[in-house]
């Protein structure tokens, strides 16, 4: 499906009167000590902050609860994936146990009710990567990668970012790149020391004269991952670059990206279940087991056209996005600032996990075990889906003006418009599997338990066959936003509204034994829209202390390809199901010398109707509400250095009172490190309580703590050493299970944890 291309006229947004983006503190605080050195205010509460938020202005005075975490952070986290990476931002909900994409996301409260982040935008540079957070099989974080290229990643939890981006009442993630300004560079090579894993990491930034610089990274990779995949299951990379004008009255930036990645898609495998606890199988270990190795060397499917399609599963998860965008910003006569942020991607991949679903093979036609052999095996299904088109154009017009009210007041006034054209083309095809029971260089069978190659059901057997599928959805999003900020001394009052409108045209079309059936096919034509709103106030104690309260309600729309199984909401004929979430915070910012900390009280309330989940077959529709307390703190003294944080939820479904599935009452992060001249060693440790893999409390799932730890060494200027450890205790952990049937007389689960210890060596020169 081809991208229009989005024109909408600067006059536009112009005839909007709004202030300029960098609104500054129209009055000085009362009078109070300076603010502390960078150095020690390890949470940096005069940071700048723009993603999600109206103005730009520190952390102090911002009236949103936010996290940032700098280079320095992203290293020493000794984190698997960029996903991971969010396990130590306190009120951040991080499933990362399934490789580098197909990771699941909430913040707070807010329900893991679908793969993704459905109530959580991810961004790259302030716009979104995807314009839908839970898209089957393509997760946003699945099309971009963390590298040396990033600069830092900041997090916004509830607030403001429900009008400030589409499909975000949760919060924002904002992955924001290096610009070249600053100049300098580096270069790394890591390798894994005991799994098979090669990466060159680098990047660049300078200064071309005239008011011109440039930024350059990238990363290459080859390997098998840290689990034993018996293949080279992780091969690609990207290269980024960005180029900068400055004029007087501001600048132009161009943006470029190529990412070519494939990585192992780390699904849930079976495991089983004793009363309510979760027991590992003989054999396969829930934190490296992996099926899709050498012993099976291609799946067979089709196209959307009915070719045949040849894919390698070791392939796993294979993306390509390759994008081009604009950003620019200029002050106008009158006072104006327009900012400009355009970003058009042409994405596209594979997924290929192995699924294990049902009990001992059977035919699905029939029902009756048609499994005659006497290995152990279990039966699967082969997520193959090809996604044929995930593309995307955004574009976000932003018009600022600032209003001298007297007395040192000001009022900022904004207005903007959000474009935006999402594809959801994916074609499913998923062939049925024997399995041998054994999570290292498994064998596949034929229903006579003989070793084999070959499928013993195609996609017509799967699930009743479901998914023999196709769909081929065009989302066009308009959404126009306004926010006004009333600045008074130490007091900040903000207030911002959005219109969030969406339209989609397409069709669906399902297969059966003679291919597609053209009788299945359906159109998918239908609108919706939802209206969010923010309102919050900052009050700066001193230079020291502030203290903010908000309220929000936003709306989140579920993903097509989980909708239109009701061909009524497909049509048009009822009504598209919108996504609620309202919340009430409250927060303190503080520092006093070596402590730095910021602790938010939420209360949240969600309104879901998330459509059908594939896995359970399953439509979920549910209301929640969460109370809890979120805190980030960080201590430094001397050469040792403390973060850390906690988030407290309580929460329940309305209808029953039981706790949501995967919902831990108390999350936890601790990252100490100490520096003894050139040498640095430190920790990063995550722990949760205990949860329920299910609604109804049936499986538990146990607490666990994980620690991932690191050691650095400057052996000459520039050059440093680093050795990490990641799950040093080994420790299995698990992020979620479902029921699927019984093996052997037993209760069969299948559940997915992260990965077992690993540990890795980086020689990294910065110059």
């Amino acid at each position: 499906m081809k991208i229009t291309l989005l024109a909408r006229p600067v006059a536009i947004a112009a005839a909007l009167a709004v202030a300029p983006m960098s609104a500054v503190y129209a009055q000085s605080a009362p009078a109070a000590a300076p603010a502390p050195a960078a150095d020690s205010d390890g949470l940096k509460l005069d940071r700048v902050i723009v993603t999600g938020t109206s103005t730009a202005r520190s952390k102090l005075k911002q009236s949103v609860s936010v996290s940032s975490l700098d280079p320095e952070a992203l290293e020493k986290n000794v984190a698997s994936s960029a996903t991971e990476l969010l396990r130590a931002v306190p009120g951040v909900r991080s499933e990362s146990s399934g490789g580098e994409g197909n990771a699941n996301f909430t913040i707070r409260g807010a329900p893991i009710s679908a793969g993704g982040s459905r109530y959580v935008q991810f961004q790259e540079d302030g716009l979104p990567v995807l314009l839908v957070g839970d898209i089957s099989f393509a997760t946003a974080d699945q099309f971009f990668r963390a590298d040396y290229f990033n600069d830092s990643i900041d997090v916004i939890r509830g607030g403001s970012a429900s009008t400030l981006a589409t499909n975000s009442p949760g919060g924002i993630i904002n992955f924001q790149s290096k610009t070249g300004k600053g100049g300098g560079g580096s270069v790394g090579y890591s390798l894994g020391l005991d799994y098979k894993q090669q990466r060159l990491d680098f990047d660049y930034g300078t200064s071309l004269g005239n008011g011109l610089y440039m930024q350059l990274g990238g990363f290459h990779r080859i390997g098998e991952s840290m689990r034993n995949t018996n293949v080279t299951a992780e091969n690609g990379g990207q290269v980024r670059m960005n180029l900068t004008k400055e004029f007087k009255d501001g600048y132009v930036r161009i943006n470029l990206k190529s990412l070519n990645d494939s990585t192992p898609t780390f699904l849930p495998v079976p495991v089983k279940l004793v009363g309510s606890k979760i027991t590992a199988i003989d054999g396969v270990d829930p934190r490296n087991a992996y099926f899709l190795n050498s012993n099976l060397p291609q799946d067979v499917t089709v196209d959307r056209n009915g070719n045949r399609v040849v894919s390698n599963p070791s392939d796993g998860l294979s993306v390509k996005n390759t994008s081009f965008g604009v950003e620019a910003q200029f002050k106008l006569a009158g006072g104006l600032t327009v900012t400009e942020r355009f970003r058009k991607s042409d994405i596209g991949g594979r997924f290929v996990g192995l699924f294990p679903a049902g009990s001992a093979p059977t035919d699905a036609a029939n029902g009756t075990n048609r499994y005659t052999g006497t290995a152990p095996v279990f039966s699967a299904h082969m997520f193959n889906t090809s996604l044929d088109d995930m593309g995307n154009m955004f574009n976000d017009l932003r018009v600022q003006k600032q209003i001298a009210l007297g007395g040192g007041n000001q009022l900022t006034v904004t207005g903007g418009i959000f474009n935006g054209v999402q594809n959801v083309a994916q074609t499913w095809y998923w062939n049925r599997y024997n399995v041998g029971l054994n999570g290292s260089s498994a064998n596949f069978y034929d229903n006579a338990g003989n070793v084999s190659t070959r499928p013993v059901g195609d996609a017509t057997t799967t699930w009743g066959g479901c998914c023999f599928r196709a769909i081929d959805v065009e989302l066009t999003a308009t959404a126009p936003y306004a926010a006004l900020t009333f600045d008074a001394g130490p007091l900040s009052i903000d207030a911002s509204i959005r219109n969030d409108k969406q339209r989609a045209s397409g069709s669906q079309i399902f297969g059966n034994a003679g291919g597609w059936d053209a009788t299945t096919r359906s159109a998918i034509s239908y609108t919706t829209s939802a209206t969010s709103v923010s309102l919050g106030a900052n009050y700066e104690l001193s230079r020291q202390m502030a203290v903010f309260a908000r309220y929000s309600d936003g709306s989140s729309f579920a993903s097509p390809d989980r909708v239109v199984w009701d061909t009524a909401v497909s049509s048009g004929a009822k009504p598209y199901p919108v996504n609620e979430l309202s919340q009430l915070e409250a927060g303190l910012k503080m520092r006093n010398g070596p402590l730095s900390t910021f602790v938010t009280f939420f209360h949240a309330k969600t309104k879901e109707d998330g459509g059908f989940e594939v896995t359970t077959q399953k439509y979920l529709k549910d209301n929640y509400t969460s109370n809890g307390i979120e805190a980030e703190v960080s201590y430094r003294m001397g050469d040792l250095r403390l973060n850390g944080g906690a988030t407290w939820t309580k929460a329940k479904i309305d209808a029953t009172g039981k706790t949501p599935r995967r919902q831990a009452a108390l999350t936890y992060q601790i990252m100490p490190s100490y520096t003894v001249g050139a040498f640095e060693v430190g920790a990063a440790i995550v722990g949760t309580t205990k949860s329920y893999a299910d609604n109804n409390h049936d499986v538990e799932l146990p607490a666990y703590m994980v620690t991932n730890v690191f050691a650095s060494m400057e052996i000459a200027k520039g050059l440093q050493l680093q050795i990490g450890v990641n799950n040093l205790l080994n420790k299995l952990a698990y992020t979620e299970a479902e029921g699927q049937g019984n093996l052997t007389n037993n209760p069969l689960y299948v559940a997915r944890a992260i990965n077992g210890r690993s540990a890795k060596a980086a020689l990294k020169y910065s110059f």
